[in-house]
């Protein structure tokens, strides 16, 4: 028998607060699980707190703060500072979401200027002194073969501002790094290098080396290539008997490698109980280091400063760290882009891995799209096709037909092994529209709790139980107290209580930042027009590259999808790794 469709219940004394002050029941969920079980007091003590919350605009922020101070017979005033440190905060938070860890303070000041705080230096004070913000000096680089005598004065320190958890974040990873730098003997004799070396490919013998007698080292090239000279060190040196840990997104990434661990589990991750959405504990770290005399990390691109940080302080002094990625790829979905300052940096070596002579075509159809062309390939077997549609309605009955019927049909590849990719979550072709109508077909149920039900395929929007971000599972069991949830193959299934399950989507689709930690057999890259404006070649280049096997681009403005990857390289990011290791 079917249980009864429930949602979890949210904390009644949160949803009667945000209600009396008139904030739609939406958003009660999204504030528990921000502010965490402190909720209720934090925004008593300080109603602009809902600015946290992600969707609440500064007017609504001020609505509410209104209502509830009225309603204590308190007036409202513009210049409260709780206010300006609240706007200060939500002005440098908005700028990490676009992946930012710092801001220079006139760029503070002028977006506090735009949101009508009436004193902006002492918006910026109130959060200093709150020590949420903090102020960033740097020595500017200097040009080391300058002429002393001919300047007339030494450059000032440049200044900036950042939220204290991704500055402190920032800088202890590129403390780290400069650690591992300085503390790292050569893992193997020369002799062994050598003859490890012999008769390697000249890109695939310098990573070798790179990995054996540096701390630190970059490897740049294609999924497959990176993974196969990950793969190919590892082995190799484990061979010698140096411990080796293999660190991937996902556990699903790992499983789907054939070998390694998720970041999570290495690091013995979990979920604090009553703490904000996405705070995470490691069990790993400086004072319980890992046993790992070499550490890889394949998709190290999809770092962030907090996940870097947490890795490699959880490196021993002289283990030796080797990060890959393809630097054609999305930056981080968090702030910071650590892969690209590291190498940008000339702090550690950097080894470009070629492409094979001849790639599947999926990887030619993605390298065609790394150089700027959006071009047709050769694919006798089917591998890569190009699906144009009508609409975004369309586009999604394309998906739908594709993953139910056409790739388990004609390539052999179950529906468990294919995985929809999307820029936007929302649309009528985003990532919840698209797993709307593959439930539908799939796994139609009742929603048993928060709109899941046994056998859905689900995705972690942010860490949950213990798992990262992006780690894939199907939900074994629902009832209204929460869900069962296999997040991997010969695992007990994890306990989700029906207060966190907001933090889980359904997971036939997701979108390209969220999917990214898991390559498949089968990919679906569902790009519609709606979603134009996150076109770019990065999203593109790594959608294209979760692909295996297959790969199916739906599409509905083809010269639209063109120009971006002709055109849209990314948006730069201000951050402070690169300066920072090279102190």
């Amino acid at each position: 028998m079917t249980s009864p469709i429930s949602d979890p219940v949210p904390d009644p004394d949160l949803a009667g607060l945000l209600a009396s002050a008139g904030v739609p029941q939406g958003y009660v969920r999204r504030a528990a699980d921000r502010l965490g079980s402190r909720a209720v007091a934090l925004l008593r003590e300080d109603p602009w707190r809902l600015l946290r919350v992600p969707g609440v605009r500064p007017e609504q922020a001020d609505h509410f703060a209104r209502r509830v101070l009225e309603d204590r017979g308190e007036q409202p005033r513009p210049e409260d500072p709780r206010r300006g440190r609240a706007l200060a905060v939500h002005v440098l938070t908005e700028a990490a979401r676009r992946g930012h860890t710092a801001m220079t303070p006139q760029a503070v000041l002028s977006a506090l200027g735009a949101l009508r705080v009436p004193e902006p230096e002492r918006a910026v004070e109130a959060a200093l002194d709150e020590a949420e913000v903090v102020t960033l000096l740097e020595e500017p680089d200097f040009d080391e073969s300058a002429d002393f005598d001919e300047l007339d004065e030494l450059p000032e320190p440049e200044e900036s501002l950042g939220l204290a958890r991704y500055a402190l974040a920032e800088e202890a990873a590129a403390e780290g790094l400069r650690r591992l730098t300085a503390t790292a003997g050569p893992l193997l004799p020369d002799d062994t290098v050598r003859s490890l070396r012999a008769g390697l490919p000249e890109d695939r013998a310098l990573a070798l080396t790179a990995a054996a007698r540096t701390g630190v080292s970059v490897l740049h090239g294609a999924p497959d290539e990176v993974e196969q000279t990950a793969a190919g060190i590892a082995r190799v040196v484990a061979a010698q008997g140096v411990r080796v840990a293999v660190v991937t997104g996902t556990m699903a990434a790992a499983r789907s490698l054939g070998l390694g661990t998720g970041l999570h589990e290495l690091l013995e991750a979990r979920c604090p109980q009553g703490a904000a959405a996405g705070v995470v504990a490691f069990g790993r770290g400086e004072q319980r280091p890992l046993e790992a005399g070499l550490v890889i990390v394949p998709d190290a691109g999809a770092l962030d400063v907090e996940t870097a940080a947490a890795l490699v302080e959880a490196c021993a002094d002289g283990a030796h760290l080797v990060l890959g990625g393809d630097p054609a790829a999305l930056p981080p979905t968090g702030p910071g882009m650590v892969l690209a300052d590291l190498a940008a940096s000339e702090t550690v070596p950097v080894i470009d891995l070629a492409p094979p002579a001849d790639p599947a075509p999926p990887a030619r159809f993605t390298a065609a799209v790394r150089g700027g062309e959006l071009t047709v390939v050769d694919a006798p077997g089917r591998e890569v096709v190009i699906v144009p549609a009508g609409g975004e309605r369309e586009a999604v009955h394309r998906a739908v037909q594709l993953v139910t019927d056409s790739i388990p049909r004609a390539l052999g590849i179950p529906v468990e092994d294919v995985q929809v990719v999307t820029p936007l979550a929302g649309g009528e072709a985003g990532a919840a529209a698209l797993n709307a109508a593959l439930k539908a077909r799939l796994n139609p149920g009742p929603g048993t709790c928060g709109g899941f039900d046994p056998g859905d395929r689900v995705i972690a929007a942010v860490p949950v139980v213990g798992v990262a971000a992006g780690e894939p599972g199907t939900v074994v069991a629902a009832s209204s107290a929460g869900l069962e949830v296999a997040f991997g193959s010969g695992q007990e299934p994890a306990a989700v209580p029906a207060a966190a399950v907001s933090r889980l989507r359904h997971g036939w689709a997701a979108t390209v930042a969220l999917a990214r930690g898991t390559r498949r057999p089968a990919v679906v890259a569902v790009l519609p027009g709606e979603a134009a404006v996150a076109l770019s070649r990065p999203l593109a280049v790594t959608a294209f590259g979760l692909a295996r096997r297959h790969l199916s681009v739906v599409h509905t403005d083809a010269p639209a999808l063109a120009r971006a990857v002709r055109e849209n390289t990314g948006t730069p990011r201000d951050t402070r790794l690169g300066r920072l290791v090279r102190q």
